[in-house]
């Protein structure tokens, strides 16, 4: 009769010895996805150091290319309102019946 460390002991997975490309497709992968990422990290600092310092300050559009910051409005209509945060900590007034 098996003992349950003979049975968990079996290798029922087949041969693991032939046709074993599992490890060297692996590797192979790695080695891809390594290569690319160095290749990736390159291109970026070469964008990076080909942006100017400092972008030079919005000027006057050409006609019809308006910008969509540009065509969003003033919600308030340029009035400044009084901060109505509160003290609470979770952000709700507190009712104070006296």
């Amino acid at each position: 009769m098996l003992t349950a460390a003979q049975v968990l002991a079996q290798n029922n997975f087949g041969d693991t010895r032939t046709g074993g490309l599992a490890g060297p497709m692996g590797l192979f992968l790695i080695l891809v996805l390594g290569a690319a990422t160095v290749l990736l990290i390159r291109n970026m600092n070469a964008r990076l150091h080909r942006l100017p310092d400092r972008f030079p300050d919005e000027g006057p559009t050409a006609p019809g290319t308006e910008s969509m910051d540009r065509s969003v409005g003033d919600p308030t209509g340029g009035t400044v309102t009084e901060d109505s945060s509160t003290d609470a900590p979770n952000g709700h007034q507190q009712r104070r019946d006296g």
